[in-house]
């Protein structure tokens, strides 16, 4: 796997592709609102205005989010490094966001419906600490071609640091040492008991 890596150019044609179905969402419930007000024998003349704000509405959207979606994916970058991955984004305001190996504990695939008609994918990077991130995972490499093959390598490199055996012996480990414990526990509450009913 590559060391640095930008998304392709389909991650634009899927935000295209969201636009314009939010677009077609738009007009068709505008088409509804104008047939309820010919129906209602109301003013025709609402009927246009409604039209007339709904497409300066969409304009806005278009002009602004085409502008915004092209500057971001544009300076999206990716690199994964040997002990880290990082994500440089941003357009007046750059930002590097650094994500350690040791904090990782996944990689998810994610394959949204544009995702799939566009063949591209995305990878979330989940880590320990990621209750404290709003969308769930601490960071995305989105709109990736070969985004199997960048998935399987991450995977790899994660169950390389964090082998599976360990976690489970780890585990076996500490059950045991509870249970004696727990057992402990036990013989010194029947001891009291024992003492407090003579």
């Amino acid at each position: 796997m590559e060391k640095s890596f930008k998304p392709d150019k389909k991650y634009f044609v899927k935000v295209l592709l969201i636009q314009l179905t939010v677009t077609l969402f738009v007009a068709f419930g505008v088409s509804i609102i104008s047939l309820i007000i010919n129906a209602a024998d109301g003013e025709p003349e609402a009927k246009y205005v409604i039209w007339f704000i709904a497409m300066i509405g969409l304009a806005l959207m278009w002009i602004i989010t085409t502008i915004i979606s092209y500057l971001w994916i544009k300076n999206l970058e990716y690199e994964v490094l040997p002990d880290r991955v990082k994500i440089y984004q941003g357009i007046l305001t750059k930002t590097q966001k650094n994500i350690p190996f040791r904090m990782i504990t996944d990689f998810a695939l994610v394959r949204t419906l544009y995702d799939r008609f566009l063949g591209i994918g995305s990878i979330r990077i989940q880590t320990a600490g990621q209750s404290h991130q709003p969308t769930g995972y601490e960071g995305k490499f989105g709109g990736l071609v070969d985004y199997e093959i960048k998935h399987e390598a991450l995977r790899e490199r994660i169950t390389a640091l964090h082998p599976a055996a360990d976690t489970v012996q780890s585990v076996s480990a500490s059950s045991k040492s509870d249970s004696t414990v727990l057992e402990q526990i036990l013989i010194e509450l029947k001891a009291i008991k024992k003492n407090t009913s003579q």
